[in-house]
């Protein structure tokens, strides 16, 4: 068997048992044979595993691959290794909206009846009126500059970041204590009704994601080979906007920032497949669902029956691999 094809099998494989080992964490033990139990005392533990861990670790495993194929997106768009989806203004648009309506209280803000929209869609709102103000300054005759993008990304985010932080300073003690829960990212709460909420945007992102393979293939070149190759640069750059606004805007907008994934996978994959975008994107998307339902499980566990929010575990895991591939490319240049 080709060894790409090979590496694809074992990280599914790798979810799977991911995702069998996370419903079966908790803070009761469960056996997962309730599932198909008919017995009467254990319909209780069926209820819990369908209707609160089971969600969980969907919109964990979905919120994972947005992230891992987003950030396998942007390296590929902007030709840099260290590349994050954060760069297009997305978490920090999404962020900045959250912040206030949690800040200016959304019981205040709406009627009841659509409380439970308000948060979720107010991060979507945010998260791609970031991207397209920054596509739109980006343009110019006609074409999309990178490197305007990614250097008014990093200004946008410190803007967005500044009125975060003056929201902040006005908040009571609890909308504090929310906010800080949510920019450390985390997956408590998370039901159907969410799930099928974010589910539509990421059918967007995988659609606009189907196509981007060969194109970003043909950009590591450089845009002008690409062009000349017969590719649509400017159309390529629009899809991998969209697709990284809507799938890490869904996420962002739900279970908080979390960081790493989205630089990390992609390196972790490319140590295996190489830099051809058709495995590099499936196995980042899968690799990214992976990592992150694994975070959570470890997340209920470390300090139960207490849970650390998910971007701590994330941090902690992928802070000193990222140090390693850094060393490591280092090396590597230093010896070429």
């Amino acid at each position: 068997m080709n060894k790409k094809i090979l590496f694809l099998v074992i990280v599914f494989i790798c979810l799977i048992l991911s995702i069998l080992f996370s419903l079966n964490i908790g803070a009761t033990h469960i056996n997962l044979w309730v599932l198909v139990s008919s017995s009467a005392h254990q319909a209780l533990n069926r209820e819990v595993v369908l209707s609160i861990r089971a969600p969980r670790v969907v919109m964990g495993a979905l919120a994972g691959a947005a992230l891992g194929g987003a950030g396998a997106i942007m390296q590929g768009l902007f030709r840099n290794p260290l590349a994050d989806p954060s760069l297009i203004g997305v978490s920090s648009g999404a962020g900045l909206i959250t912040s206030f309506l949690i800040v200016c209280g959304i019981p205040d803000l709406f009627p009841p009846a659509y409380g439970a929209w308000s948060l979720p869609l107010g991060g979507m709102i945010g998260g791609f009126g970031a991207t397209a103000l920054l596509y739109l300054f980006a343009r110019r005759q006609g074409e999309t500059s990178i490197s305007t993008i990614l250097l008014a990304g990093v200004a946008f985010s410190a803007f967005c970041g500044a009125l975060t932080g003056i929201l902040v300073f006005r908040a009571n003690d609890q909308a504090l204590r929310d906010i800080t829960f949510w920019t450390m990212g985390s997956l408590v709460g998370v039901n159907w009704f969410r799930v099928l909420l974010v589910l539509p945007f990421f059918g967007i992102s995988l659609l606009c994601t189907a196509g981007l393979a060969q194109p970003l293939n043909a950009m590591l070149l450089g845009e002008a080979d690409a062009s000349l190759m017969g590719f649509p640069v400017e159309r390529t750059k629009q899809f991998a906007m969209l697709a990284c606004a809507a799938s890490v805007g869904a996420s962002v907008s739900l279970v908080g920032s979390i960081g790493f994934i989205g630089v990390v996978v992609p390196h972790l994959v490319r140590l295996v497949t190489g830099p051809d975008y058709r495995w590099v994107l499936p196995g980042s998307v899968i690799m990214g669902a992976m990592l992150l339902v694994l975070s959570d499980s470890l997340a209920r566990i470390v300090a139960a029956p207490a849970e650390v929010p998910v971007g701590i575990i994330t941090a902690i895991l992928g802070a000193p691999v990222f140090v390693w591939l850094l060393v490591r490319t280092h090396k590597g240049s230093s010896v070429s």
